[in-house]
């Protein structure tokens, strides 16, 4: 991946591309499967320049065709690219850096440009985990992941999530676990890892019903 070791190496205008229920974290990775035609088109210009795209949501507002962008999205660059016959793109997005979204421009283009402002999340280009979480925090963060994926009857590989560095499992489950938009959302702008890994325990409890059992011994 390009060394973007401060703000200023990142480009400040750059495409769009808005998915609801769908956020990109930094150092997460997302798989996308890219057909309508003006995206296509997207990716056709991004791989010729610096292959970044803004992951965002919508909120309320706008009309059907071009709603409202979220404040914060989060730039990826594509780190995988493929072509099917058929003539979709498989690509993965790794995150690199959130943004907030600053003034849309009106192009002659089928997707959507804006000025990306990253200065807020500096810290996503220089991430520590070290200081994360305690062991008790840890082992509550676990019990939380078992009873919620007991209530909801889903299953993770527990081998690789107590492997895993804490920074990639917490991301792939705040990208990946079925919480709302809004939630997700919230994931996306919790100032740090810190603060996303209480904001996922805290709603893994929340939506946990089931009688404590033991859980699994998360590192």
């Amino acid at each position: 991946m390009a060394p973007y070791r401060q703000v200023a190496d990142l480009p400040q205008l750059i495409p769009v591309f808005p998915l609801n229920g769908t956020v990109l974290l930094p150092g997460g990775e997302l798989p996308l499967q890219i057909f309508e035609p003006r995206y296509l088109n997207m990716i056709d210009d991004v791989m010729v320049g610096d292959r970044i795209i803004g992951m965002i949501q919508t909120r309320a507002g706008g009309d059907r065709e071009r709603p409202q962008l979220a404040v914060v999205g989060c730039a990826g660059r594509i780190t995988s690219y493929n072509e099917t016959s058929d003539g979709r793109y498989l690509i993965t997005l790794t995150g690199i850096c959130r943004f907030e979204a600053g003034e849309e421009l009106n192009l002659r283009l089928p997707y959507r440009q804006l000025r990306a402002r990253y200065d807020r999340f500096g810290v996503d280009l220089d991430r520590d985990e070290r200081a994360v979480a305690g062991e008790t925090a840890r082992v509550r963060f676990a019990k939380a992941l078992k009873r919620y994926l007991n209530h909801r009857e889903l299953d993770i590989d527990w081998e690789t999530a107590h492997d895993a560095p804490l920074e990639a499992l917490v991301n792939s489950l705040c990208m990946g676990l079925p919480f709302e938009p809004a939630e997700k959302q919230a994931f996306l702008e919790a100032p740090d890892l810190a603060a996303r890994f209480e904001a996922l325990t805290a709603l893994l409890e929340i939506n946990a019903s089931d009688p404590d059992d033991a859980p699994p011994h998360l590192q």
